[in-house]
């Protein structure tokens, strides 16, 4: 499990001490589990790591299966719309605050032109991350 542990801690782009502080552990015990110092993890942790980062947890325990759950279309927009209230930037909590009493409010019937609009966005989007990597 250490292994898994620091491959998701990795992935996540974290170091030791902002991934413990994640999970509430402290960045010499994420590093005495990453190298095998520590033999177990409590159940407790297990079922954080996994909530906090949509973690498979059979992959976690034993290796096997995809490391990421598969998540429904409200968990995925749950957890980013938590992330971004939780370590955005006020601009970024405003607009999310902002978009959030938009859809709220809004009639259905309005939202055909509002959503092209925002499919729009996100193409030009994807277009310049597309163009920056190339």
């Amino acid at each position: 499990m250490n292994e898994r542990l620091k491959s998701l801690r990795l992935k996540q782009k974290m170091n030791q001490s902002e991934f413990g502080s994640r999970i509430g552990l402290t960045t010499s015990a994420i590093s005495d589990i990453e190298r095998g110092k520590v033999k177990t993890i409590t159940e407790g942790n297990i079922k954080l790591i996994c909530r906090e980062f949509n973690i498979n947890e059979e992959w976690l325990r034993t290796g096997r299966g995809e490391m990421e759950k598969d998540l429904s279309i409200e968990e995925e927009t749950y957890g980013r719309f938590g992330k971004i209230m939780e370590v955005g930037s006020p601009i970024k909590k405003n607009m999310a605050t902002m978009l959030l009493k938009i859809v709220e409010t809004l009639p259905d019937e309005q939202w055909e032109s509002i959503y092209e609009e925002f499919k729009a966005c996100i193409d030009r989007v994807e277009r310049v991350e597309k163009e920056s990597e190339d």
